[in-house]
């Protein structure tokens, strides 16, 4: 008895490998270590995002949680990706797969730029503006001078997290093997 289905390709091999491909790779988001070193001081990029994520009781840092909230903030906007990487392993295009994860991570990356630029943190603290203004940020001077006055407008080179832009700017995604270690 025939069933009447006739197999034009079989794909199953395609399929199983674009879904090994996929289920082996990890989209991170962070400070990679190629984007860790800084031409202002004795510390990393990496470094600097663990404090201000964590905070730093020793060094009077508050807690400024930014790379989850900030990947958070932007889930819905990539979840269609991690969506699409799904469908393209189904159709047997590991390529294709990878290609969605990569455009996954650069949105999650750009969230957490944007959640820094656009968060309100624990403001800075008086002796970080007073070093700012010294080290010549405009803004810091103008934000103790608003201080005194009793009020506080939002000058960007007051605002936690953001000095020269060199930490914002290092932050970034890999799309890696699961195993891989760096």
């Amino acid at each position: 008895m025939k069933s009447g289905l006739t197999i034009r390709a079989d794909t199953a091999q395609s399929i199983l490998d674009a879904l090994k491909t996929l289920a082996n790779k990890d989209v991170l988001v962070g400070i990679p270590e190629s984007k860790d070193e800084r031409d202002d001081g004795d510390i990393g990029n990496a470094a600097i995002g663990y404090i201000n994520e964590n905070g730093s009781p020793a060094q009077n840092i508050p807690p400024r949680p930014h790379l989850k909230p900030g990947v958070k903030s932007v889930e819905q906007d990539f979840m269609p990706h991690l969506k699409a990487a799904a469908q393209k392993a189904l159709e047997g295009n590991a390529e294709g797969a990878v290609t969605s994860l990569d455009r996954a991570g650069t949105v999650a990356a750009n969230g957490v730029k944007r959640f820094i630029t656009s968060s309100g943190f624990t403001p800075l603290a008086e002796s970080t503006l007073a070093d700012r203004a010294r080290r010549g940020r405009v803004g810091a001077a103008k934000e103790l001078a608003s201080r005194a006055a009793g009020y506080a407008p939002n000058n960007a080179n007051a605002k936690p997290l953001i000095d020269t832009g060199e930490y914002r700017r290092s932050i970034t995604h890999v799309v890696r093997d699961k195993d891989a270690d760096t």
